[in-house]
């Protein structure tokens, strides 16, 4: 016959308040933990998790929806935040939507079916109708890098204007005038933010903003490669580029090795993300670093204190970036 708790109260001594705490992720003293854990061992105890599903109302999952797993941003996020959602008793499922609407929706709607406690979400569809559904279920929802207009949800964010504005003015103090930017998708708040950063930083320099230095990409590798061409074809005076995500600064990158455009000699470049691409290229990249642990470790304290019910106004936490300095802007004289 099957374990129960109360044969593990019996051979612990302990109760079965301190016992449900303990398989529901709450505050256990150390020392009964370990009781706890001997008894399962000992006892071969099962949870039903099914069965606890039905009876609390609460499947001890998080549903996480991405635009691409493969991305860098994306899976240090996961990282971060699955550590400490573990470390409380709740799993995750990750669903990777292949930056597709239609997908994006399939994937809220199997977690809705699925029951998850909660839904963490980097939106590919700006309009929010995927997760009207959900959010009807009064479950927390927690945005990840971009905002939706008219979803009422907490959110993770970065300072993306400032993030711009300071790549963008270190190549001004550089002596650069004709800087391009390899930006996102026109409707996506962060691709808007970072251009705005762009545009603030020449303005406040006395440069007028040139759309023919603007780039709307896709946020893709072959993106960053067909953007950097674009632009080096119909800016034959630029100096500088400052590209706006990953992939699209390794895209960048290939496309200038591919034109054989030499780094910073004929080119200066300012990327996004990813310390271990920009120190393998040479020379070594300039980037923005978005603080990736941080962003996870927020996310994730934010879902657990909604469903503790220690929060009650909505959240919008927005960190900064850092600027990691190497040897890929070249400093003009004039």
């Amino acid at each position: 016959m099957a374990a129960t708790m109360k044969d593990i109260a019996k051979r612990t001594g302990l109760g079965l308040a301190t016992i449900s705490s303990y398989f529901n992720g709450g505050n256990v003293r150390e020392k009964n933990r370990a009781k706890i854990e001997e008894a399962i061992e000992e006892l071969h105890y099962e949870v039903n998790e099914v069965a606890r599903g039905l009876k609390t109302n609460a499947t001890k999952t998080i549903g996480v929806v991405i635009p691409e797993l493969n991305s860098i941003f994306c899976s240090e996020i996961i990282t971060g935040m699955e550590d400490i959602l573990r470390s409380h008793g709740y799993a995750t499922i990750i669903c990777d939507c292949r930056t597709n609407r239609a997908l994006e929706k399939d994937a809220v709607e199997f977690l809705t079916r699925k029951r998850v406690d909660g839904i963490i979400n980097m939106p590919v569809d700006i309009t929010g109708s995927h997760l009207c559904d959900f959010q009807k279920t009064g479950k927390p929802i927690v945005l990840i890098d971009r905002r939706i207009t008219g979803v009422e949800c907490d959110s993770v964010l970065v300072d993306n204007e400032k993030a711009a504005r300071d790549a963008v003015e270190l190549l001004l103090e550089n002596g650069h005038r004709n800087i391009g930017i390899i930006g996102g998708p026109r409707e996506v708040s962060t691709a808007k933010e970072r251009l705005e950063g762009y545009c603030k930083a020449c303005r406040d320099a006395g440069i007028p903003v040139r759309e023919s230095l603007i780039y709307h990409g896709d946020y893709t590798i072959q993106g960053g490669v067909q953007a950097l061409e674009t632009l080096v074809n119909r800016n034959q005076d630029m100096t500088a580029v400052f590209v706006t995500n990953y992939e699209m600064t390794l895209g960048a990158v290939i496309g200038l090795n591919e034109l054989g455009i030499h780094i910073p000699e004929e080119l200066s470049v300012i990327g996004f993300d990813n310390l271990e691409f920009a120190r393998a290229c040479s020379p070594k990249l300039t980037i923005v670093s978005q603080p990736t642990e941080e962003i996870g470790r927020e996310v994730a304290r934010i879902i657990l204190a909604r469903l503790e019910g220690k929060e009650t106004e909505k959240i919008n936490q927005k960190l900064q970036t850092e600027m990691i300095m190497g040897k890929s802007v070249s400093k003009i004289c004039r």
